[in-house]
């Protein structure tokens, strides 16, 4: 039985990768899934659809067309790994866990400590909070193998 991992938020490192290389090291059968990482792809999802001439419209289009992916994979996950960088504010990856919340779906939270005080509710509702990747796969091996 493969367990279902969804892996939220920042696009700008590859924090993804070092999870998923810890997981096949420590054997575990996970399936990752993520939403688009390419941030030219994801802000026109929805531009098939119309032209739009205000960005407004173009950012909500295509956040719609990116929410069918989102939310289904969301939904259909195990657990979900939500990422706060430091570069950028990810008021998506905010999102998604309050949307996990919601869903009573496990997550758990991936940041460095000097944004505790801004994402204290966001972690309050996690079932974990990790500062390092080797912390997030431990996790998935405590889960599937203990």
């Amino acid at each position: 039985m493969s367990f279902y991992v969804y892996l939220s938020g920042e696009i700008h490192t590859d924090w993804r990768d070092d999870i998923q290389r810890g997981a096949e090291a420590a054997g575990l059968d996970v399936v990752f899934t993520a939403p688009v990482t390419d941030h030219d792809a994801s802000d026109a999802a929805g531009d098939h659809i119309s032209a739009q001439d205000k960005q407004f419209w173009r950012d909500h289009q295509s956040s719609k067309v990116n929410s069918i992916r989102t939310r289904t994979l969301i939904e259909q996950s195990d657990l979900v790994v939500v990422r706060f960088g430091d570069k950028y504010k990810q008021w998506n990856a905010a999102f998604d866990a309050g949307y996990c919340a919601a869903l009573a779906k496990p997550y758990v939270t991936l940041h460095s400590e000097d944004i505790v005080h801004p994402l204290k509710e966001v972690d309050a509702e996690a079932q974990a909070w990790c500062t390092t990747t080797d912390q997030v796969v431990e996790i998935l091996r405590y889960v599937l193998k203990a």
